[in-house]
């Protein structure tokens, strides 16, 4: 589950504007026109950053990307030049780099700056712009077997429209189907992560079994309307509840062998809608949770700051004042009292001034309100549907130790007799065969999704 705005650190959330008509800037001549490629350590994870420069009439044009995180380009607002030093603004994403270039105009080493939290990242040149397609040896590539739809929806009650992609076997219907669910975050149609487009992968080899398959962009992110901004797990419900409806409006469909599959965040919505929608016939959960938000993101925090070398007694330390920090948003209702305690609390805890108020929105938004209060139990003790609840061993976001317990337990008591849950030995939160878990090393992996895994879903 990667948590939106998170917690300490308040994981960076990047280049997640879309693009718009690139913005002239000033600058020098084009000693910088090209590709520049660094590296955005955050702890927890690195993401690569591009810059794209070119010279014009009227000065420097400038595009920004993180391709592990989209494959969107986000406009530079201004370039500056003083000599060797380098000044870029990204108004967009409330961003700025500053370098200073090495004499053989082939690097800088600088620091990128987003709501006043600051990274050292040095930038190199980069003549081969196919470098930078990390290899996903899983992506499936045309022609599929199979026939690829555009397709859009309403959530009428919502007033917005999910734009989505529907799959379709060869042969003649109607086929079981099912609908996938992203994690945290603001995830497009694949959920694409690092370069991993998980869910195209999933489609992919689901539609080559037989099976109809609709994934959609979130609300408010790429093609898809609503505010994405404003919206809670419960709102991220009652859309797939319109893609449960949409598909039964499909004659390519089996309406009585629709499906919902989600991942981390989305293995909560599933149970949410299942035990809703009387025409849900089976849940897959991956990654899902069996325990408040606030209790996941402690344990997150302190199984990754172990795995990043931290010493155990900072780590506890570090937790204890997580929970105090949580607990706060969680039991203050008034939003305005909510956001003063915050602030102070983070200003008393060392936080930069210029670092407050981006931490402050993140621990306040309706999201995580939402999220550290409500336990995934609830409806898992309604469930009696099939289900299928996947856990990694080495999943460090939604610990399986933590998590398939109360997990196990709440479907028992719900008196569900078709359930199976597993813990997969050597996979991560993205179900990909790892050696620590650790969300550094989700980007450096090539695969995608376990076979494993794909086969038992």
């Amino acid at each position: 589950m990667k948590v939106r705005g998170g917690v300490k650190l308040f994981a960076v959330m990047l280049f997640v504007a879309l693009c718009a008509p690139l913005a002239l800037a000033q600058a020098a001549a084009g000693d910088i026109d090209g590709l520049w490629l660094g590296t955005l350590d955050t702890g927890a994870i690195k993401l690569r950053m591009v810059f794209k420069f070119a010279s014009t009439a009227e000065g420097t044009t400038g595009q920004l990307q993180s391709p592990d995180q989209s494959d969107a380009w986000i406009p530079v607002t201004a370039v500056q030049r003083e000599s060797d030093t380098v000044r870029i603004t990204i108004g967009r994403i409330q961003a700025t780099y500053e370098g200073k270039l090495a004499a053989d105009r082939q690097s800088m080493a600088g620091t990128f700056t987003q709501r006043g939290t600051p990274f050292a990242v040095a930038l190199q040149r980069e003549k081969n712009a196919a470098s930078l397609e990390r290899k996903r040896p899983q992506n499936p590539v045309k022609p599929y077997p199979y026939r690829e739809e555009q397709v859009s929806y309403a959530n009428a009650a919502a007033g917005i429209t999910l734009a989505a992609t529907l799959t379709v076997p060869e042969g003649k219907g109607p086929f079981p189907a099912v609908l996938l669910i992203a994690g945290s975050g603001p995830h497009d149609r694949d959920e694409m992560l690092l370069g991993h487009r998980p869910f195209l992968v999933l489609a992919d080899f689901l539609a080559r079994h037989g099976i109809v398959v609709l994934r959609a962009d979130k609300r408010g992110v790429a093609k898809s309307t609503g505010n994405y901004a404003t919206a809670t797990t419960e709102d991220f419900a009652a859309d797939v509840d319109a893609g449960v409806a949409f598909l039964k409006t499909r004659a390519e469909v089996d309406a009585h062998r629709i499906g919902l599959i989600g991942h981390s965040e989305g293995a909560v919505v599933a149970p949410m809608v299942a035990v809703k929608d009387a025409d849900v016939a089976f849940v897959v959960m991956m990654a899902g949770t069996g325990v408040t938000g606030e209790d996941i993101l402690v344990e997150q925090s302190r199984l990754i700051s172990l795995a990043s070398g931290m010493s155990a007694e900072t780590v506890a330390k570090n937790a204890e004042e997580e929970r105090s920090l949580l607990e706060l948003v969680r039991k203050t209702n008034d939003a305005a009292a909510l956001e003063d305690r915050l602030r102070q609390r983070l200003l008393m805890n060392g936080v930069p001034a210029v670092q407050i108020e981006a931490q402050v929105s993140a621990l306040s938004s309706p999201w995580m309100r939402y999220f550290l209060s409500y336990d995934p139990a609830t409806a898992l003790r309604k469930l009696t549907k099939p289900v299928l609840a996947l856990n990694g061993s080495l999943d460090l976001q939604v610990p399986p130790a933590q998590n398939l317990p109360p997990i196990r337990k709440a479907l028992a008591e719900a008196g569900n007799k078709h359930a199976e849950i597993d813990e997969l030995p050597g996979l991560n939160h993205l179900f990909q065969t790892a050696k620590t878990g650790a969300p550094a090393e989700y980007g450096e992996i090539e695969e995608t999704i376990s076979p494993v895994v794909l086969e038992k879903i």
